[in-house]
């Protein structure tokens, strides 16, 4: 579930992904990243398994690439919003 701090920070950092701004408050936010399935995962393991089901190559991918992915938005407390708009 996207909770109201991931919802801030993909807010403030959505020009990273969008052209336009997606949303403009927190419940804006919140709506848009449900209605597009945004996940929260642990760790860039479970970002590289992710992006692998999703058939996406990552073999020759390094972890920093990974985590540079227009998608991906790391989270203070270590975790990855991944946003596929």
């Amino acid at each position: 579930m996207i909770n109201e701090k991931y919802a801030k920070t993909f807010l403030d950092n959505q020009d990273k992904l969008f052209d336009e701004p997606v949303a403009e408050t927190i419940d804006e936010a919140i709506e848009f990243l449900e209605d597009v399935m945004a996940i929260v995962v642990d760790n860039v393991d479970e970002l590289r398994d992710y992006f692998e089901g999703c058939g996406v190559d990552t073999e020759d991918m390094s972890d920093d690439e990974l985590l540079d992915s227009l998608e991906v938005f790391k989270m203070d407390d270590g975790k990855l919003l991944i946003v596929e708009g």
